[in-house]
């Protein structure tokens, strides 16, 4: 089977978690073919560094940030026809985009109705793409002044968001500039049916709804190809907690927000499966507008990196005054929404209840790959260090001669604490204190270690933790002091907790488990959505028996097939022969599609139409 992975920002360039997934996936299914459709920001680096399995046959890039290359500039060449029709739809795209979404009907998701993929907006996104099939100038298009002037006469109108009518001339040339960097891969090469193009693979599996899954929507709507979305976080909050920080005016960010709220509305239309990584990323699909009968909850696997179970003292009078008995450690990467504030006002009631207490913050680079010498987080991390001289002043002072500080931050990969595991061998509970957060890998990780935990409830952490750890409310360190000296004066608790943690990671979060789970999807695709593509000859005729006969047979036959079971991950998920799987042909729950088509079928039974 040929799979074609599109990435976003990611494989193979990127060294961050995103990367690293698409990495464990194509080395866990040898028995396939992938090709790799990355859309990078900036340069990439040389194809094969680093080196790529032998499954994948091609790696094909583009520029998604930076200077687009302008192949051909919108003027004489386009010819008035094109630049007709692009304002034409370009406007209908941004009049979408400008007005108030229209809902789904109530009762489609559990957090009320989400917004219905738009038929105009669709309309526009097509029509762009086959414009550029026709002429390379739609880059130059976008960015053009005749295309700033439809988007401000969409924000002038009556009917427009409230929030986009104060758009000023500095938020319509910041807003057309990224929808252009978005809608660069409708002018992309990858569009093609011979073998370099998507038009030749058998599935199509992109990583997030936004840019990366547009030659997806194009390889679906052109050349009939399954589209398979997989997020291990949702675009559209990503962009909200990005664009909050970012210089540009409210106007500007409602407009984007907007733009990739339809986009990703689309593009769960029409895709097969959508599939989250947790439950808090399902949800935030759902509210945008994604089919529950279509969804899986697959969880993502991670590698143990030697996080066997750490041995907890005996439970005895000597468990509760031992270094590792008495010690909370927190490892992630120091920034602000960890709120290693609250953690430490939260470790000063600590201190005072169990004077031998101590805390080990132990810093790693970021989750995401970025760098990790962010001027944000260098900023928070002295402040965060001040503070805790200044909560223990006697203590440290003291550590000047005797080294005695209660509060350490030390680096992973440092003389004190030289690998990851060494960080939990260091503490009996694991603490997780953010106030905002996805999918928590610093927990599984604990998890891992066989770590009893205490987190706060935010993103997917309860979801993780299961019953398996002590979960307190965010920004409130009197209930996470509460929790911490429950677990460190009770060593059989801790024991029996960390067992059970380790045990459901095993089960929830290998690299196992998540490949077994996208093997089985790939081939209930493909089983209920072929492409139809005529096989040719070395001469370029029809190739003899390049179809089976298998693929003729009556449709009752069919029919009567046993559905084909779908490995999904252990958690609470909906089957996908519930529904009609977009790209196929529509088929009841429990039978296979009829290939020939119901009015052939009674025509092959003897019904109507017989002569």
């Amino acid at each position: 089977m040929r799979i074609g992975l599109l990435t976003e920002s990611g494989y193979p360039y990127a060294t961050g978690e995103s990367g690293r997934w698409c990495d464990r996936l194509v080395r866990g299914l040898p028995e396939h073919d992938f090709d790799i459709f990355a859309l990078t920001r900036g340069r990439p680096a040389p194809v094969g560094d680093p080196p790529v399995p032998r499954q994948v046959r091609r790696v094909r890039t583009a520029p998604l940030l930076g200077p687009a290359a302008l192949a051909a500039p919108l003027g004489g060449s386009a010819g008035r026809r094109w630049r007709r029709r692009f304002a034409e739809h370009f406007g209908q795209l941004v009049s979408a985009v400008c007005a108030p979404g229209q809902r789904q009907p109530a009762g489609s998701g559990p957090s009320g109705p989400g917004p219905a993929a738009d038929p105009g907006f669709a309309e526009a996104l097509y029509g762009l793409a086959e414009l550029a099939r026709e002429h390379p100038g739609l880059p130059g298009a976008l960015r053009s002044e005749a295309a700033a002037r439809i988007l401000e006469r969409a924000c002038r109108t009556p009917r427009a968001l409230p929030a986009v009518n104060a758009a000023q001339p500095a938020d319509l040339l910041a807003v057309a500039e990224e929808l252009e960097r978005r809608l660069r891969p409708l002018s992309l090469d990858w569009h093609a049916d011979d073998e370099k193009g998507l038009g030749s693979l058998d599935l199509c599996h992109a990583t997030s709804s936004g840019a990366a899954a547009l030659p997806g929507l194009l390889a679906k709507r052109f050349h009939g190809v399954p589209l398979l979305v997989t997020e291990h976080g949702s675009g559209l909050r990503e962009h909200y907690l990005d664009r909050s920080r970012a210089p540009l005016g409210a106007p500007a960010r409602a407009l984007l927000a907007s733009f990739r709220g339809r986009t990703a509305a689309e593009v769960y239309d029409r895709a097969a499966v959508v599939t989250a990584g947790n439950t808090h990323v399902r949800r935030w699909q759902q509210r945008c507008g994604a089919d529950p009968a279509r969804m899986q909850t697959v969880y993502p696997g991670w590698e143990d990196h030697g996080l066997t179970a750490v041995a907890e003292p005996e439970a005895d009078d000597a468990a509760d005054t031992s270094d590792s008995g008495r010690t909370l450690v927190w490892v992630g990467h120091v920034e602000p929404s960890k709120d290693l504030v609250a953690l430490l006002h939260a470790f000063a009631r600590v201190r005072r209840e169990m004077p031998g207490a101590r805390l080990l913050i132990a810093e790693t680079g970021p989750r995401g790959g970025a760098s990790a010498g962010h001027p944000e987080s260098t900023v928070y991390t002295a402040h965060c260090r001040a503070l805790a001289a200044q909560l223990f002043p006697d203590e440290a002072a003291s550590a000047l001669a005797v080294g005695d500080n209660p509060v350490a931050f030390e680096p992973v990969g440092g003389l004190e604490i030289p690998r990851l595991a060494d960080a939990y061998t260091a503490g009996g509970v694991a603490v997780l204190s953010s106030v905002v957060e996805g999918f928590p890998i610093g927990l599984v990780e604990s998890m891992f270690a066989a770590r009893a935990t205490v987190s706060t409830d935010v993103g997917a952490v309860c979801e993780v933790i299961g019953g398996t750890g002590l979960v307190v409310p965010p920004r409130n360190p009197r209930a996470l002091a509460d929790a911490c000296l429950a677990l460190l004066r009770d060593s059989g608790r801790r024991a029996r907790l960390g067992a059970a943690a380790r045990a459901r990671a095993l089960e929830l979060f290998t690299v196992e488990q998540n490949v077994s789970s996208y093997r089985g999807l790939y081939l209930e695709l493909v089983s209920h959505c072929p492409v139809e593509r005529e096989e040719a000859g070395p001469d370029g005729g029809p190739l003899l028996f390049g179809r089976t006969a298998e693929s003729s047979v009556p449709g009752s036959w069919a029919a009567a097939a046993a559905p084909v079971a779908v490995p999904a991950a252990r958690t609470r998920t909906v089957p996908i022969a519930a529904s009609p799987v977009r790209g196929g042909v529509p088929h009841r729950a429990g039978t296979a599609p009829d290939p020939v088509g119901p009015k052939a079928a009674r025509v092959l039974r003897g019904g109507e139409g017989r002569a």
